[in-house]
């Protein structure tokens, strides 16, 4: 197993379990086939080719920490590149995964002198939780009302018949997100050179597909050799 294909081999086969009903998930189908509709409804919408992509300037933010600190991409950038991942929340198996390989890459990823976040809807207890959960070291900021998710194009309302099956799962975004408004972030990974530009894009509407870590490694390397030329 190559290092680049360790993430989406970890997500498929969890994904293939889930799907086929096994323990201890036990989905019926019906449910299967109700995600997998949204997920065919929002890549048609193109919304993800609407979103910011390599070569646009990133929208500047200030979000809080778990710990309500603020953090400021400004202040990040000033120290070198960035890599900011867009997160659903501590519920979504896929982005605890996700979260995970980013995790096991942060060595690589900090000694080519970036920066690592994750941009959250959800609060900030449940931040602390996913920081737990998958023993953490960098920051999940918390996206009050999902409007940095917006500023990169990425937000988007989740469909009537998908709320129904939330909340038929207690799956409760409102409660998860201190937001009334049941939307959630595409998923999506930018690196952000010092200049404020995005190096880096891939956002797919597709929740159980993601790049993985080691992707990101060259385009930090190209970043540094710009820096040093």
């Amino acid at each position: 197993m190559t290092q680049q294909s360790r993430l989406q081999d970890r997500l498929d086969a969890f994904k293939a379990d889930f799907e086929a009903g096994k323990p201890p998930y036990n989905v019926p189908p019906s449910v299967i086939e109700i995600m997998h509709r949204a997920t065919e409804e929002l890549i048609a919408s193109g919304q993800a080719e609407r979103a910011k992509k390599a070569g646009d300037v990133a929208p500047q933010f200030v979000l809080s920490d778990p710990d309500g600190r603020p953090v400021s991409s400004a202040d990040l950038l000033s120290r070198g590149p960035l890599v900011a991942t867009f997160y659903r929340g501590v519920w979504c198996p896929y982005c605890n995964m996700e979260l995970e390989a980013i995790q096991a890459a942060l060595p690589d990823i900090e000694a080519r002198g970036a920066n690592v976040i994750a941009i959250s809807p959800q609060t900030q207890p449940n931040s602390r939780k996913s920081t737990r959960q998958n023993s953490l070291t960098f920051p999940i900021l918390s996206d009050t009302l999902g409007q940095v998710g917006d500023a990169f194009g990425l937000r988007f309302a989740l469909p009537d018949y998908l709320v129904e099956l939330y909340k038929s799962l207690k799956n409760d975004l409102p409660n998860f997100n201190a937001d009334p408004s049941w939307t959630l972030p595409m998923p999506a990974r930018y690196v952000i050179g010092t200049d404020g530009v995005i190096a880096y894009a891939e956002v797919n509407p597709d929740y159980t597909k993601r790049p993985d870590p080691s992707e990101l490694l060259p385009v930090l390397d190209k970043l540094a050799a710009r820096a040093a030329a």
